[in-house]
């Protein structure tokens, strides 16, 4: 471990250059592309002790400067002949038959293969599988196509620190993880080569967490747009004739941000309760939730972010509307936060709303075509999550929770007491 740390994660070249000559040329790995992404791997290799050689196909084509000092640039025959062990592929999948001629010299080596599927829904071999039939007497480990070129730059503290590998040869694969592990990641064992395929598709999907969240807050507000759309502006023109659509832009788009906003914000502390009140009907904190579940807690963070990105632009659609709109129709307090505090904001919000609507909510005139006003709509859930955050603050509800959380169980899933079991193991005589 002492050996590892030798060498810092970001050096200026002449460091680099004295830290290379005095390292052993023993461990020296071939990069095969000259591209950003070999230059920023070379880069990293170099500044953590390693030999490296870049082998091109042209190395005249290669500009002066472009790779460091302490880089060898050398034809792709002559990189792979000064490998020890390890090649990696910095080179697109379609040039990987130009290599076959390198069959003989690749020949016992690990070829790291770092390329990204080109297709997300694409029923064809992945990259690394094709190459591994190419070169039937090496090795081939899928590792690396996670990690960006300025990750491989700036040091793994500025990005993900973990490495996904799979092979079909654990040694390979573990020696391939000691080298992520010198440079400064977390290796992961992926399993075999056949995951592959997954791994090289994961660059191609955009925020995989954010996509419900982003989908359910654009549906809301779709929802509450058209719902405001048909109730205040298109049945007042079929039925009356008076001509609201000017209210499109900016007071409708207003109302919806808002009831967004709020509902959004509810919407991440009701997978919370739905969790409390199972873990009170099933006695125990010991039974996974449901998967659907599963998801909606994890997806928490994210729906709080939207909700407080659609309150900022309520913030700012406010600002362009008169004060006499800013009167009637503000109706979030933008005061986010977790846990407790999360529920103050969410309190203020709804009993803000309310506190504007009340006069409206009992008058004939605000039923309009027989449909209830947009705020109406957009306070139900979080009132319904208010009432059943108060019920379970009550002293009896809450004693029982946290004993559950805490780990104790009902007598139906667990028949032997917990008191008893814990002077059991006092009265244990200690050897």
């Amino acid at each position: 471990m002492r050996d590892e740390m030798n060498a810092p994660l970001l050096l200026d070249k002449e460091d680099i250059v004295d830290d290379v000559l005095a390292t052993s040329h023993s461990s020296t790995v071939a990069i095969l592309g000259s591209g950003d992404f070999s230059r920023s791997l070379a880069m990293r290799l170099v500044a953590c002790g390693f030999g490296v050689v870049v082998g091109s196909r042209c190395v005249r084509r290669i500009s002066p400067g472009l790779f460091l000092d302490a880089v060898e640039l050398n034809s792709q025959e002559a990189a792979v002949a000064k490998a020890k062990r390890l090649v990696f592929m910095a080179l697109f999948p379609e040039h990987y038959p130009s290599l076959l001629s390198l069959r003989t010299a690749l020949a016992g080596k690990i070829l790291v293969d770092v390329s990204n599927a080109v297709e997300l829904n694409s029923n064809s071999q992945s990259n690394a599988e094709k190459l591994a039939e190419m070169f039937p007497n090496s090795v081939v480990v899928k590792g690396f196509n996670t990690i960006s070129a300025w990750t491989l730059q700036t040091g793994a503290q500025d990005g993900n620190r973990q490495v996904l590998l799979c092979s079909d040869d654990a040694e390979a694969k573990s020696e391939v993880a000691q080298l992520a592990r010198r440079m400064g990641f977390y290796p992961v064992d992926a399993g075999s080569l056949c995951c592959a395929q997954h791994l090289e598709r994961k660059p191609l999907h955009l925020f995989p967490s954010w996509r419900g969240p982003v989908l359910t807050t654009f549906l809301l507000f779709f929802f509450f747009y058209g719902y405001a759309f048909i109730r205040e502006i298109l049945l007042p023109y079929l039925a009356n004739g008076q001509n609201f659509f000017y209210h499109l832009v900016f007071d409708l788009v207003n109302i919806s941000l808002s009831c967004v906003a709020l509902v959004s914000l509810s919407l991440v502390y009701l997978p919370g309760l739905f969790a409390a009140w199972l873990q009170l009907w099933r006695g125990t904190k010991y039974q996974r939730f449901p998967c659907w579940l599963d998801a909606w807690l994890l997806r928490r963070k994210q729906l709080g972010l939207l909700s407080f990105l659609f309150a900022a632009l309520h913030g700012v659609y406010v600002l362009c509307l008169p004060l006499r709109t800013i009167t009637q129709h503000n109706l979030i307090n933008t005061a986010y936060s977790q846990s407790g505090l999360g529920y103050v904001a969410l309190t203020l919000t709804v009993m803000h709303a309310l506190v504007i609507g009340w006069n409206f909510a009992f008058s004939s005139k605000a039923y309009r075509f027989c449909m209830p006003p947009i705020y109406m709509l957009a306070v139900a859930l979080p009132c319904a999550v208010l009432v059943c955050r108060c019920f379970l603050l009550l002293p009896c509800v809450s004693a029982r929770l946290g004993r559950i959380r805490r780990g104790w169980e009902s007598i139906q899933k667990c028949p032997v007491p917990q008191h008893k079991r814990v002077q059991e193991n006092r009265t244990i005589p200690q050897v």
